[in-house]
């Protein structure tokens, strides 16, 4: 939609080819339904929440900038507000006015629109991009295409890896394809016990060893097979390469605010102020109930022990837990659970200025069917925006 708008705006005539019965069905579930349309950072903190290729979106992130996306939307109907974290979310709530907002803005340019109309082939003629195949068999020919199909991420709203299978036919290189922003196996005995239990000020870090891979403050949950939450999503596309090949540890600091000193000393007033009592009914005030009976399983201290006769040498255990309570990741969530994905169309070959192609003149590709990928915030739609920008403009 928006490399459809940038293109309309230049005069050109434009027609989107979607196989879906309607536009924007990702974008409709995105933010749990809300919409996180992009991130009022500046435009540099935005490169450096970028994952993949960041360089590569220096041009088209400056052509078309967050700001850009915000004027286009209110000005078409959609009133934003700003969120913890710098998110930006329509006023409704609803990302259906994100997309009412875009096709309004693509009626009034007379952008037409082929709703159940799958692509099935590209064309080429002379050397160039000469148009598209439909699955009806209608030849549909053009000056210029661009590819915007997504990744392979939520399959149900047409996300299906159309995109690579065009680019490799045209000789692009496609890089190896992983889920990103997912959720994390995790092979502990405490999963199933923890399940449901979301966390708040946490802090999260992810370990090959004794290499640091991802360290983030925020919130995070616990599953039936596993970790999710923000701060969990946004490790996963930072590990994701070396978790498919081996396990990985987590270690969540339950108390970041604190020293390990300010811990103990907490321990040590809580402890005092509890000497009478057992061991196992001393932690309320320390650990939400549902992490009680597995901290208390993991220090090694009886839970019939009365607090009074804990040893200092098991209550800096306690306190060494509690600053990095660890669980053993295996492995991502699939695609169907994925918010995007991770690899896709080599941006080595493709012009950055104007997303066209290097290997078929007139054939350019924009979103997430390439390969770039940010964290959660926003970021990775305003790559979709900025780049579909530049692709219209470029054409």
């Amino acid at each position: 939609m928006a490399a459809a708008i940038s293109a309309a705006e230049r005069g050109f005539e434009v027609h989107i080819f979607e196989k879906n019965e309607k536009l924007g069905k990702k974008v409709f579930i995105t933010g749990k339904g809300r919409c996180n349309v992009t991130n009022a950072c500046d435009m540099e903190t935005m490169l450096r929440r970028v994952v993949t290729n960041p360089r590569f979106l220096y041009s088209s992130f400056y052509g078309f900038t967050n700001e850009d996306m915000m004027r286009l939307l209110e000005e078409n109907g959609c009133p934003l507000k700003t969120e913890r974290g710098e998110r930006v979310f329509p006023v409704s709530d609803k990302s259906s006015d994100v997309i009412a907002a875009l096709t309004r803005k693509l009626k009034a340019l007379g952008v037409q629109v082929h709703l159940r109309a799958e692509v099935k082939e590209l064309l080429a003629k002379d050397g160039r991009c000469a148009g598209i195949r439909t699955g009806s068999g209608l030849e549909v020919p053009a000056d210029a295409v661009i590819v915007a199909t997504g990744g392979l991420s939520y399959p149900s709203t047409g996300s299906t890896g159309d995109g690579y299978a065009f680019a490799r036919e045209w000789g692009h290189t496609v890089t190896e394809l992983r889920p990103a922003l997912v959720p994390m196996n995790a092979s502990d005995d405490c999963v199933h016990e923890l399940q449901g239990l979301s966390l708040k000020n946490v802090e999260a870090s992810v370990w090959d060893g004794k290499k640091e891979l991802y360290r983030e403050f925020g919130e995070m949950l616990f599953t039936h097979f596993g970790v999710s939450g923000p701060i969990i999503l946004s490790a996963s596309s930072f590990v994701a390469g070396i978790l498919s090949r081996r396990p990985l540890q987590l270690k969540i600091n339950l108390k970041p605010a604190l020293t390990e000193e300010q811990l103990d000393v907490r321990f040590l007033r809580e402890f005092e102020e509890s000497a009478n009592r057992q061991f196992k009914n001393s932690l309320n005030h320390l650990y939400p109930a549902k992490l009680i009976p597995v901290m208390i399983r993991r220090s090694g201290i009886a839970p019939d022990k009365k607090v009074n006769e804990i040893t200092r040498q098991e209550r800096q255990q306690l306190v060494r837990l509690t600053r990095e309570f660890p669980m053993t990741l295996t492995g991502l969530r699939d695609f169907k659970e994925a918010i995007i994905t991770q690899g896709g169309v080599s941006v080595r070959e493709i012009q950055p200025s104007t997303m066209e192609s290097k290997k078929l003149p007139g054939l350019f590709f924009a979103g997430e069917v390439l390969d770039l990928d940010a964290v959660t915030g926003g970021f990775n739609l305003q790559i979709a925006w900025s780049t579909g920008w530049a692709a219209g403009q470029g054409c």
